[in-house]
């Protein structure tokens, strides 16, 4: 067995995992106009089976979360059974995989909602060079608040998401709140400017991410659950003044569930708001007693130092997974990786081009 603690089997509450790695979640664009996972996805995902945990490309909730093309969606009978094909696939294959449930909120646009305007904690635009769309890269719109009494619809909106990724055949489920998405919008200050009851305080601004996740429990048992955060996230045009304020209260009424796992995008490499220093996974660990996930820049080195100094019990990795299906197999043989993916392939309509070409160890000899 291997001396590399990271490279050792973890049991993630009931779940036998085979590592302490997982793969990033990562949004791929290969679902097409109908947003159906199909048998290309199920391959890609089944060719990165050995990582301990498998967490898949953020999976949209409801038509309203859409704001990505050809991302996809958990929202109806023929979603939950092209899921299907990735579940079966990857357990053939003995791995583990979570659907990450999203709704995208202000990071979208008319176009994808029939005119309609995205929505959001508060109508707050957000700052950027646009988005892309079916029609091409677009400006950014103010988005819609979201009514009060329109909540209790987004919560359902998890709530059936979670059902339907029981339904086809998850091991469990992340709520994304992190990356100023919707629930993200809602918990800091920068995007949530309400008056209601879920704006105004730190415990307020709280308040629907701790809806959703009660409501998701009640389908899954709250060991089944993760939840992602990205404290120091500059992305989507996010960092708020009160960050660690907010970011700790979060993570300690969050650690009173039992959740499967805390996922904080701790590392830098997605871009830092530069509001104070950055939280840790010390800062973190200190905050929930549950299993914490690191993310965001790591590489084997770090993850392993981050295991085995006690910050982390899981490193979930990116970027290297796309170039790497065999990740594991090369971290444990000290082997190189190949060189890393074009990015024009990341989000393209290609095909396998650049997302299940990629050779093992074992196919490059």
């Amino acid at each position: 067995m291997s001396t590399s603690k990271l490279l050792q089997p973890y049991s993630l509450h009931d779940l036998s995992l085979s590592n302490r790695i997982a793969m990033a979640p990562m949004t791929r664009a290969r679902a097409g106009k109908e947003r159906v996972a199909n048998a290309l996805m199920a391959e890609y995902y089944a060719q990165r089976a050995s990582a301990g945990l498998i967490i898949t490309e953020a999976t949209v909730v409801s038509e309203q979360g859409i704001g990505w093309l050809d991302s996809p969606g958990i929202y109806t009978d023929e979603m939950t059974e092209g899921w299907k094909l990735t579940t079966d696939a990857v357990h053939a294959k003995g791995g583990k995989v979570f659907l990450q449930l999203w709704h995208t909120g202000r990071a979208s646009h008319s176009s994808f909602h029939g005119g309609e305007l995205p929505v959001s904690a508060s109508a707050v635009k957000l700052e950027g060079d646009g988005i892309h769309t079916a029609g091409g890269k677009v400006p950014y719109e103010t988005p819609r608040a979201l009514e009060t009494d329109e909540l209790p619809g987004i919560v359902a909106d998890y709530r059936r998401a979670a059902e339907r990724a029981k339904e086809a055949g998850f091991d469990g489920i992340e709520v994304h709140s992190a990356n100023g998405y919707l629930l993200d919008q809602f918990l800091q200050s920068k995007t949530n400017h309400r008056t209601d009851s879920y704006g105004g305080s730190i415990e307020n601004r709280y308040r629907l991410l701790d809806e959703v996740v009660r409501a998701v429990t009640e389908v899954w048992p709250a060991n089944r659950v993760g939840v992602r955060l990205a404290p120091n996230g500059a992305f989507n045009d996010m960092g708020s003044p009160d960050y660690r304020e907010q970011f700790s209260h979060a993570a300690k009424q969050l650690d009173r569930f039992g959740l499967a796992y805390l996922h904080v995008m701790d590392g830098l490499a997605f871009g830092f708001h530069e509001l104070g220093e950055p939280m840790t996974l010390e800062e973190f660990r200190a905050l929930f007693s549950g299993p914490l996930m690191g993310n965001c820049g790591y590489d084997k080195e770090s993850a392993e130092k981050a295991v085995a100094d006690g910050h982390a019990d899981m490193i979930a990795i990116g970027r290297p997974y796309l170039s790497n299906p065999d990740l594991v197999e090369r971290f444990a043989a000290g082997a190189g990786l190949n060189p890393e993916s074009d990015m024009s392939t990341w989000y393209s309509p290609a095909g396998a081009e650049g997302y299940t070409d990629f050779p093992t160890l074992a196919e490059a000899g």
